[in-house]
């Protein structure tokens, strides 16, 4: 039987839209639906909690409908602040919340939402706090390394290894590439960790080198910035190089410079489609007048979430209208929310280039198969 079509939100002619301004202790939405918008409005990440309401407000324009209503409420970057701005929320009668941004104020919001039976789409990626009507639009590790070691086997690679930092990402990237790596059909070699302070990689590097003698065609480096280069300059002197070992990264390596590093070039990433994400800076960039955060695209998409199960004949707000398996079409490419409260994303692979990155695998158009996959 044919599928219903992807859920797709679609991008009418930019209207530029108003600063929003702070709302009053209560707000009178009119009789309209009330979606609150928890971000840090206020404190060290105000910058990017700002770019994040603007990003929220353009979806608003350009997918809501006339009863939709967005009520900002700043969290202050902490989770004290952020089930202050929750209770708010539940007062106000709100339908669903969207934010806040980090781990802690997410998992200090769940309760009072689930008190309430409102669901919350939270920008987190840390998926352990997830479940119970709290579903995190951040790209998960899980889904990034999955994508990566998926295609990396379909290319004729059978042998992986990892050279993690030691820290709670590292560990978390070497536990999620293990498990990907077993999945897709392929064989873990070796897995070193590091210590992510340390200029002096070449113990551990040797060990990993093992005299010249490995085995695996494909390393996964989840580093970033001067970190990384290091890591890639001393795994060149030990004849670990693109001619040998093709490099793998996550997420993190999802940034405008990555070419300056030679020892980088013809590696692969996993990442949301850039096409998809450069169209949504476009109009962003009209209409505030420069170029967003990264993280402003999941503002937009909750919204964009918000205002497809706000116009559909018969939707609601509850768990099941949420978790529609056809998905949703946004500023990071196609995704679909989860029963246990993460996200599904349709990722492409992207190969490191002098200026820029290339596409080595295109991201799927649908969630029932097609390229990508």
């Amino acid at each position: 039987m044919q599928q219903a079509p992807l859920a797709v939100l679609p991008a009418p002619a930019l209207v530029p839209p108003a600063k929003a301004q702070r709302p009053p202790a209560l707000v009178d939405v009119g009789g309209k639906t009330d979606v609150a918008l928890l971000l840090p409005l206020s404190g060290p990440t105000a910058p990017l909690g700002r770019d994040m309401l603007d990003a929220a407000q353009l979806s608003l324009i350009e997918l809501g409908g006339e009863d939709l209503v967005l009520t900002p409420k700043d969290t202050h970057g902490t989770a004290e602040g952020a089930a202050a701005a929750a209770r708010l929320a539940v007062a106000e009668g709100a339908r669903m919340i969207v934010g806040p941004l980090t781990a802690p104020e997410a998992d200090a919001v769940k309760p009072i939402a689930q008190a309430a039976h409102i669901n919350v789409l939270a920008f987190s990626s840390v998926a352990s706090i997830a479940g119970d009507g709290l579903f995190l639009m951040g790209i998960l590790p899980r889904e990034e390394l999955t994508r990566i070691a998926s295609y990396a086997h379909s290319t004729g690679i059978d042998h992986f290894a990892a050279l993690v930092p030691n820290n709670a990402y590292g560990q978390l990237a070497a536990d999620e590439f293990s498990r990907a790596v077993a999945a897709a059909g392929g064989t873990l070699d070796d897995s070193e960790v590091y210590e992510p302070g340390g200029a002096d990689l070449k113990p551990v590097i040797k060990h990993l080198a093992a005299n010249g003698k490995f085995t695996f065609t494909a390393l996964l480096v989840p580093e970033t910035g001067a970190k990384l280069k290091n890591v890639v300059a001393q795994l060149q002197l030990a004849d670990i190089n693109q001619q040998k070992v093709r490099l793998l990264g996550t997420g993190i390596w999802d940034v405008p410079d990555l070419g300056g590093e030679p020892s980088l070039i013809g590696g692969w990433y996993a990442a949301p489609p850039p096409d998809a994400r450069a169209g949504f800076q476009d109009r962003f960039r009209q209409a505030y007048g420069h170029v967003p955060q990264r993280l402003a695209t999941l503002a937009y998409d909750a919204v964009g979430v918000a205002a497809v199960l706000d116009r559909t004949p018969g939707a609601d707000f509850s768990a099941a209208a949420i978790t529609n398996p056809n998905g949703y079409a946004g500023a990071d490419g196609i995704f679909r929310l989860r029963e246990d409260g993460t996200a599904e994303r349709g990722l492409v692979v992207l190969q490191v280039e002098h200026a820029g990155s290339s596409v080595a695998s295109p991201a799927p158009e649908s969630f029932n198969g097609g390229a990508g996959q």
